[in-house]
């Protein structure tokens, strides 16, 4: 059984980038509405998908010209500079509006490093975990990462920082082409930009055509070996951590799934014991004395054996619902019952759970190689009476279903609803039918769906594929625009 949660305590997610098809921010609402928690959230606006959730309390809108401020180059850079002040105004007014103190969950980076560094001068209307106001900054700083898994021992690609434009072609050299290109303060990129936090490089020109736009950036340019993707090559650890690095909630899990097709965020993830995962994170929250939620992604190297450490973002990932144990514990409810000074019970793991985004799964099966489509049972699962209504509160059920669906919940549909019409309504609808025709064209390869049962295993023609997959874009969001080689939440 979950532990009782303080339900006079409500909790605020706060997520600065915007993003309306953000499924972890409406995994978070559902989490702890379903536990009697009173949910406020940060939306882009009172009509978007997560906003239709019947667990919200309310939604309060971001300001129609954001908080983000303007940054400074060099080597001093700052989280969010002038931000600060228009995010804690922000802060403090949702703050009088909700009437007493609250849970902070931030849902992005920019979120978290923000909150951590005024948190003492919101003492009183937040609960955030005990930390250094600088911790999330540093840990989200891909060049500090870097050094910090040296000094431990944790594997990471070789990453350069050349200072001129020589350096940069002769660091392309030195790791050898094709190589990521990554920023190391992404948060810092100017939003609806062309440039985007990490970028597959091919040539040393375009490695010099970069650095040149340091200064647009804001921060330094990283030059990174390119670990070579894969099927079964991309993990990823959610955890919540309580003083003295004792886990809380959370475990390792595997990317089925992704969209982009091998470079994106997660559209099938499924929950896997992975002992040298869990042991790199254990270290790093031993090391930080690291308190609250992560999110880490890995990617597995056969060129070293060895799982590479390429993120870590100091927040709830988008598919944390996965890490939901048989006790209807997760990472978000691990959160605020530490932080209301109630003890989680020991975490009871369902390892093979399966965690579905419904939009991008679709995309990411459609792009897919024949053998690698989403089986169809899995697809069943998603979307019969197993989804159910994901309530694990106590309300007469003891297991949590096997999968979880991001969208769809039959206890609270609205927001799938929205989002299925949003995302018709962006460009979907003209795509989808672009894929129809393509789909219907003679010859080609074809896509084979999997036998039913009882076919004697016979496959199922159902038209030419030929890229149309692609074609089916979703609509472009920041994550979308921001990433394209190593994988993200």
């Amino acid at each position: 059984m979950s532990p009782p949660f303080d339900t006079e305590v409500p909790v605020l997610l706060l997520r600065i980038d915007r993003n309306p098809f953000h499924h972890g921010t409406l995994g978070a609402i559902r989490s702890l509405g379903r536990a009697g928690v009173e949910v406020h959230a940060v939306v882009e606006s009172p009509h978007c998908p997560i906003g239709r959730s019947r667990y919200l309390r309310q939604g309060h809108q971001l300001p129609a010209d954001g908080v983000r401020g303007t940054h400074r180059t060099g080597e001093t850079i700052d989280a969010g500079g002038a931000s600060d002040d228009r995010l804690e105004r922000m802060l403090r007014q949702i703050s009088d509006r909700i009437g007493r103190p609250a849970v902070l969950i931030p849902m992005d980076d920019m979120g978290a490093i923000a909150a951590a560094r005024f948190a003492g001068r919101l003492t009183g209307r937040f609960l955030l975990p005990e930390q250094p106001p600088d911790l999330p900054q540093r840990v989200a700083d891909k060049a500090r990462l870097a050094a910090m898994c040296g000094e431990l021992g944790i594997p990471h690609p070789p990453t350069l920082s050349p200072r001129s434009a020589g350096e940069t072609a002769a660091a392309a050299r030195e790791l050898g082409l094709p190589l990521i290109a990554k920023w190391s303060r992404p948060w810092l990129l100017p939003q609806g930009g062309a440039l985007r936090s990490t970028t597959v490089v091919t040539t040393e020109d375009q490695a010099r055509a970069l650095y040149r736009r340091s200064g647009e950036a804001g921060s330094r340019l990283l030059l990174q070996r390119l670990v070579p993707g894969g099927r079964n090559t991309d993990w990823f650890f959610h955890g919540c951590f309580t003083g003295g690095a004792v886990r809380l909630a959370g475990g390792a899990g595997r990317k089925e799934r992704s969209w982009p097709v091998g470079a994106g965020l997660t559209a099938v993830g499924r929950w896997l014991p992975n002992p040298e995962v869990e042991s790199a994170a254990r270290l790093l929250a031993e090391h930080l004395d690291y308190r609250g939620v992560l999110d880490l992604d890995f990617r597995f190297d056969a060129a070293t054996d060895t799982y590479q450490l390429l993120d870590f973002n100091p927040r709830p990932g988008a598919q944390f619902r996965l890490f939901t144990d048989r006790s209807g514990l997760d990472v978000v409810r691990a959160l605020h019952l530490d932080l209301t000074g109630r003890t989680a019970a020991p975490a009871d793991p369902v390892p093979g759970r399966l965690f579905v985004a419904e939009n991008y799964a679709l995309l990411s099966s459609l792009a897919a190689l024949p053998s690698e489509g989403l089986p169809l049972a899995a697809a069943r699962r998603a979307r019969g009476p197993a989804a159910g209504d994901g309530s694990d509160a106590g309300e007469g059920r003891k297991e949590p279903r096997e999968t979880e669906t991001a969208w769809f919940a039959a206890d609270d549909p609205a927001p799938f609803l929205a989002m299925a019409t949003a995302w018709l309504g962006q460009g979907g609808r003209k795509a989808a039918v672009r894929l129809g025709r393509r789909l219907l064209r003679p010859g080609g390869p074809a896509v084979r769906e999997p036998a039913p049962e009882g076919t004697g295993g016979r496959s199922r023609r159902i038209g030419r594929a030929g890229g149309a997959a692609a074609s089916l874009g979703a609509p472009r969001t920041p994550a979308d625009l921001r990433t394209t080689e190593h994988p993200t939440a």
